[in-house]
């Protein structure tokens, strides 16, 4: 008996073999990899390589630029994470309504996040052009006399013009997240809040807030983690520059990996990065958890 239900339980989890495979070929293997190599001087070239211990490590604290990398993706993520969250929310509300029109607004919101970022940011590429003759800057001079702004080759106005298209670009999608739980939400709390004397302002913070936390947390789930692996939006807005000021460690991780050839000190700072990743999302996940506890 307990053989023919072991086979008939058999018979199903083969299914899963070809993703289990797939899944150590493709994600296990190589991380496993990474790790050996974090500790090596391999080139990524020569199949020679000496273990060398935590120099590597050593010596992503010690690379300004690295440590830059660092500052720019968390700085991208949490004012993505912040800012995408705090307009999708009552945007979604917004488009929640009963309105002929609202199936055209979702779809004009949610359009730009169908197309790849890499392309979007060629194409900011043009608007936040820092020349004379850049979309914006040529609508700023001729509108209102304001000499060209350096959107894409400054520092800190670079950081901002990057997080502002991301925004642009990711709103709409997280907005038909918070819609599809607000759509979950049983109109009778309204009816019993307006009934109590509840103002439109009452209702969203004590009804519409505490039940979109579900909603909040895998928004911020997805934010945090796209946000933190970033690569093609930044590096189509600016390449990175000027200088380093706006690279991200996944960019950086490649430069100093297939470009410089020091394989060993790129996957010491991808094993960091993950380890990073890990920590923030668990600890994100699990406050966002007991949030939703506690409504």
């Amino acid at each position: 008996m307990k053989k023919r239900r072991f086979l008939r339980q058999l018979q199903y989890e083969v299914f899963l073999l070809p993703a289990i495979l797939t899944f150590t070929a493709f994600t296990i293997i190589p991380l496993l990899k990474t790790l050996l190599y974090s500790f090596t001087d391999f080139d990524g070239v020569l199949r020679t390589y000496n273990f060398v211990g935590f120099k590597n490590y050593i010596a992503v604290f010690r690379d300004d630029v690295m440590k830059q990398a660092l500052f720019n993706t968390l700085f991208y993520t949490f004012f993505t994470v912040l800012l995408i969250n705090a307009i999708s929310i009552p945007l979604a509300v917004c488009l929640d309504k009963n309105q002929r029109i609202k199936t055209l607004e979702r779809a004009i919101f949610f359009f730009p996040s169908v197309i790849s970022a890499l392309l979007l940011g060629y194409i900011w590429t043009y608007i936040l052009s820092p020349l004379k003759t850049g979309a914006l800057n040529s609508i700023l001079g001729s509108l209102f006399g304001i000499k060209p702004i350096g959107f894409t080759s400054g520092g800190w106005v670079a950081k901002f013009s990057i997080i502002s298209v991301a925004i642009w670009a990711n709103t709409g999608w997280h907005t038909m997240v918070n819609i599809a739980y607000l759509q979950a939400i049983d109109p009778a709390y309204y009816e019993a809040a307006a009934i109590d004397g509840a103002s439109k302002i009452d209702q969203f913070r004590f009804i519409t807030l505490p039940l979109l936390a579900p909603a909040m947390t895998v928004n911020t789930l997805l934010l945090l983690t796209n946000g933190l692996k970033v690569y093609d939006l930044p590096y189509a807005l600016t390449k990175g520059g000027p200088g380093y000021s706006n690279y991200t460690v996944t960019q950086i991780i490649i430069q100093r990996g297939i470009s410089e050839r020091q394989y060993g000190v790129s996957t010491a700072l991808a094993t960091i990065f993950i380890l990073l990743v890990m920590v923030i999302a668990v600890i994100q996940y699990t406050s966002m958890s007991k949030r939703e506890v506690s409504t």
